[in-house]
């Protein structure tokens, strides 16, 4: 039997298994941005989630490139350019407050930021590989599921070849981008339960082939 109070939209809120808690805020972040997938403004907020995933935002593009491509699957080439460039930007965008804002925002950020991984420990770890392995930490963090917003910040605070940056955003934001889009704009409905459950997997999976590839041919 119905409750008497599922009349009222405040308190049901608070005994629906399905609702969603309102501290819950990475989740409610999740459903504002899938949302703009059903509105005309589908792909400028794409660009815009895009650029800020790189830097600030806590959820990623994909979120809203995988249902903008189901919904118009001819338009992923373009859902996946505009994804692609405006994280390209928003790294860069992440660099420069690496360089010219951390030491002023850095110790407010760390105190703050943790839901967004932005912590000293993930910094001291970005560092002290930024040394040796510069362009393939950004290629990873830009592929796979790692903190971009963090590798394009703690960049800018080690001050690492800017030129090598772009190339290893660009190649790693567009080589994920392009995939989702292209997997969801030929397969459509069918894979996207299997996209949804193994897009980690799938990532690192590349990545350790594209790796090995790498390493196999300086060797031969």
């Amino acid at each position: 039997m119905m409750s008497q109070n599922a009349s009222s939209g405040v308190e049901s809120a608070g005994t629906d298994n399905n609702a969603v808690a309102w501290w819950h805020l990475h989740r409610r972040l999740y459903d504002w941005v899938l949302h703009w997938a059903e509105t005309p403004y589908g792909g400028w907020a794409l660009f815009i989630l895009s650029f800020a995933e790189s830097s600030f935002f806590p959820v990623p593009p994909d979120v809203l490139l995988a249902p903008l491509t189901l919904g118009a699957r001819k338009k992923w080439f373009k859902f996946a350019l505009i994804c692609s460039a405006a994280s390209v930007v928003g790294g860069i965008f992440g660099y420069m407050i690496g360089v010219f804002l951390w030491d002023k925002i850095g110790p407010w950020a760390f105190e703050n930021l943790h839901f967004l991984k932005i912590t000293e420990a993930n910094f001291d770890k970005f560092e002290g590989w930024y040394g040796k392995y510069d362009f393939w930490i950004v290629f990873t963090c830009g592929f796979t599921p790692l903190p971009y917003k963090v590798c394009t910040i703690s960049a800018g605070v080690a001050k690492i070849w800017f030129p090598g940056f772009i190339i290893a955003s660009t190649i790693s934001r567009s080589a994920r981008f392009f995939l989702v889009a292209g997997l969801f704009g030929k397969y459509g409905p069918w894979i996207k339960p299997y996209i949804d459950k193994y897009f980690n997997l799938l990532c690192l999976l590349f990545l350790i082939l594209l790796v090995g590839g790498v390493v196999i041919l300086k060797y031969i």
